[in-house]
């Protein structure tokens, strides 16, 4: 008898035939099974991996995308493998624990640290994952209504490496200017993208279907795309040195115009959610916005600002001019003799 957790191991071209015993292999010629290679899969692949979107949200026919580092599953992320499938993936990784919410396989759903534990013990796991990672199932969601960052950063560069094994090694061909890189993606892209700082008061998903609904939705926005997430960006010291890394809410804003057009449609709509930043940013707990655009027929560049941060730039401008006044008084009383 084969045992239950066992495995072929079958020279080049050669092959073996099965049957349950009522079966006579001279009656027919059988089928040709044909075995995938066991080790060509990665945890880190996107595009081994389809984002399933919760069914609370409105289905926009994948007009809201993942940038690329948020494809594979996340920390607070649900994994589901199809059942009554087999696979065996690597999930080498750059950090030494890869958190997830949940993992469902073989027909149950693993959503505790205990459960997952007990499954790893089992014969199954060893045959499915293998590399120096080590997956955690946390059973925990994103704690903070700000939003969560994926945390596949440390990994960023095996996700683009898989796709650029996809692709030909090379990203797609762009045909605005000077295109815009956003943080978490492989690839520059026309259109435009918008940093937020935000407050406590912050609400990612009451943001994200703000957009969906007033703006996304309109007809003039039918070929834009957008994706939404908290992301990490890099603080330097002099541009140079690492020093730390700040949230911020990224917006990036793509659409399926050509040549001259191209990214037009993006650069409106986020002039629009510019324009009710202004109008309502304190309201929703959004403190400061950038936008960027790049274009077919602009460079890229910062061409808008949410409005309190002209206020404070002219607040700065006041308080200096003040002490540069105070400085002329103050030199002016000298050479008159009356300061000693």
């Amino acid at each position: 008898y084969l045992p239950l957790n066992g495995e072929f191991v079958l020279a080049s071209g050669a092959g073996f035939a099965a049957f349950d015993g009522s079966w006579d292999p001279g009656c027919d010629s059988g089928a040709t099974v044909r075995f995938a290679e066991a080790e060509q899969y990665a945890w880190f692949d996107p595009t081994l991996w389809q984002v399933v979107s919760p069914g609370k949200e409105l289905d926009l026919g994948g007009r809201i995308f993942p940038v690329d580092e948020e494809r594979v599953p996340c920390r607070y992320d649900d994994v589901i493998f199809q059942p009554e499938t087999s696979f065996r993936v690597n999930i080498d990784s750059s950090r030494q624990v890869i958190h997830l919410r949940s993992i469902s396989l073989m027909g149950q759903e693993l959503s505790s640290p205990e459960a997952w534990a007990r499954y790893l013990r089992g014969p199954s796991a060893p045959l499915q994952f293998y590399g120096n990672g080590t997956l955690q199932v946390t059973g925990t969601g994103c704690p903070d209504k700000t939003g969560c960052a994926c945390g596949n950063a440390p990994d960023g560069h095996r996700i683009c490496a898989a796709l650029r094994r996809a692709s030909g090694r090379q990203c797609p061909a762009v045909t605005c200017q000077s295109p815009l890189q956003p943080l978490g993606h492989c690839c520059r892209v026309c259109g435009a993208t918008i940093n937020l700082d935000f407050t406590p008061d912050f609400d990612l998903q009451k943001y994200q279907d703000r957009l969906v609904q007033a703006l996304l939705t309109q007809p003039k926005y039918t070929s834009v795309r957008m994706a939404i997430s908290k992301v990490h960006k890099a603080q330097t010291f002099l541009g140079v040195i690492p020093r730390s890394s700040t949230p911020l809410i990224q917006i990036v804003l793509i659409d399926d115009e050509a040549g001259a057009q191209t990214g037009t449609a993006a650069e409106q709509l986020a002039a629009d959610i510019m324009e009710d930043i202004t109008q309502h940013g304190e309201a929703l707990g959004i403190s400061n916005g950038k936008m960027e655009v790049a274009t077919g027929s602009t460079f890229s560049g910062q061409v808008g600002s949410h409005t309190l941060n002209r206020i404070m730039a002219g607040t700065i401008l006041g308080l200096l001019f003040s002490l540069l006044l105070l400085l002329g008084g103050i030199l002016f009383l000298y050479r008159k003799g009356k300061l000693r």
